[in-house]
């Protein structure tokens, strides 16, 4: 699959079969995330690969709207380290350049994937911080639940021209 392929046709899948995620298929994610534009290349990011359902179902039991943890069979938690600026306040930016690029490559391999907002929201940044044992310095930002999918969701054409302003407003 192409990029602008994978760009057009990439859909948020919240339905997944019980088949796990290759070894090799997660170090691909991996490798995804770590070649993201990064501010002065800082990369200040840390992951949380989660491959037991049981750590996925508790994360979804302790967070609301998390219901698709229920089938994923794989998680990526991408947490932001401040310490690791080198320009104060990027590191946000930073990550959604991680989670964007894990779901392109999750969807390039077949892959059914769905960002989950963790950052600022409490009721979800606080159960990934204690379930996950994440340390106090690391942020927890974007959970990326992920699998093989059990729907097939089409591209969608969602260009609104009214939104694009040429040379001045």
């Amino acid at each position: 699959m192409d990029a602008l392929q994978a760009i057009f046709s990439r859909r948020s899948i919240r339905k997944f079969t019980r088949q796990p995620v290759a070894g090799d298929q997660i170090e691909i994610l991996m490798k995804a995330a770590s070649v993201a534009p990064s501010a002065g290349d800082q990369r200040p990011w840390h992951f949380v690969v989660i491959t037991d359902t049981a750590v996925l179902r508790k994360l979804s039991a302790a967070m609301p709207k998390c219901e698709m943890l229920d089938t994923a069979t794989l998680g990526i938690l991408v947490c932001g380290d401040e310490a690791l600026e080198k320009i104060p306040g990027y590191w946000v930016q930073d990550c959604s350049a991680c989670a964007e690029n894990i779901l392109l490559a999750a969807h390039a391999l077949g892959l059914g994937a769905v960002w989950i907002a963790i950052h600022p929201i409490p009721d979800r940044f606080n159960p990934c911080r204690e379930i996950l044992n994440v340390p106090e310095n690391i942020f927890p930002f974007a959970l990326i639940a992920a699998g093989h999918p059990n729907e097939n969701l089409q591209g969608e054409d969602r260009l609104d021209p009214s939104r694009i302003h040429n040379n001045l407003w």
